[in-house]
């Protein structure tokens, strides 16, 4: 069954995205890359060495991976909108990830910001991904402005908490139809990034967990496979909860029936 997912016009086959922060060596990133078989990973603009004076992360990105630069570290919409044409002027693509965040203890993103910069970005030809808090509202303010896909955090970055936001998020795939739902920051085991794709989720976007795993390798291609089995069950059309029990076997003859 081909069950492929399509964002801004390209066909991916895997529906596990990779950040590329953290790691404790670039090689190690380049191998949870490859190992998992993912076809889109993030990095910060302010990582990417744009002088060529040191090790560019970049050199260990496989090429034929979509790169998607994300603005982190924007606190408006003026200073995210730089950052992406920066970045594409420097050559890596119209592929953006909107992280507008002002808030330092827990890094929420600025949803108002967020709509700002997709509506420009979009205007000019990016392929717009923002990051925000699961709000119907603001996703379909978001989608009116060009965004390729939404991308609702799961938790607070980098807290491995899982799907505190389950019920928002089931909210935004139930009405959000026009373009995928990737779950985003907080996806702490494989075991929560398959809820998320249980329960419709297109695809799961997953940095600290993976990077700051012992065996990051290891921990790529355990979300890979999480992913794709959540992926499956959710095809599949899992049975419904019930409140009381039901026997797999029939409830007749017994060997002292009476």
């Amino acid at each position: 069954m081909k069950d492929n997912l399509i964002i801004g016009g390209r066909e991916l086959k895997s529906r596990f995205f990779l950040g590329t922060g953290k790691f404790e060596s670039k090689e190690t990133m380049r191998q949870a890359i490859v190992q998992s078989g993912t076809e889109v990973v993030t990095v910060a603009l302010r990582r990417i060495d744009l002088e060529q004076t040191e090790e560019n992360i970049l050199s260990f990105v496989p090429k034929e991976i979509i790169l998607m630069v994300n603005t982190s570290g924007a606190r408006n919409a003026k200073e995210a909108v730089r950052i992406a044409c920066i970045a594409r002027e420097a050559g890596y693509g119209n592929w953006v990830k909107i992280e507008v965040i002002n808030d330092s203890r827990y890094l929420l993103p600025d949803n108002y910001e967020t709509i700002k910069a997709t509506e420009i970005l979009s205007a000019e030809g990016f392929v717009v991904l923002p990051y925000m808090h699961p709000d119907l509202y603001a996703a379909k303010d978001l989608v009116k402005a060009g965004a390729a896909a939404i991308m609702p955090l799961g938790s607070l970055i980098g807290s491995n908490q899982g799907l505190k936001m389950r019920t928002l998020i089931e909210v935004l795939i139930e009405e959000i139809e026009e373009v995928p739902i990737i779950v985003d920051a907080g996806i702490g085991r494989p075991s929560h990034a398959s809820e998320a794709m249980e329960i419709g989720a297109d695809a799961v976007l997953v940095n600290t967990a993976v990077a700051a795993a012992e065996n990051p390798v290891l921990m790529a291609i355990a979300f890979a496979r999480g992913v794709e089995a959540g992926r499956m069950a959710y095809l599949a059309k899992a049975g419904h909860e019930r409140t009381t029990a039901s026997a797999s076997s029939p409830l007749t003859g017994f060997l002292y029936d009476e």
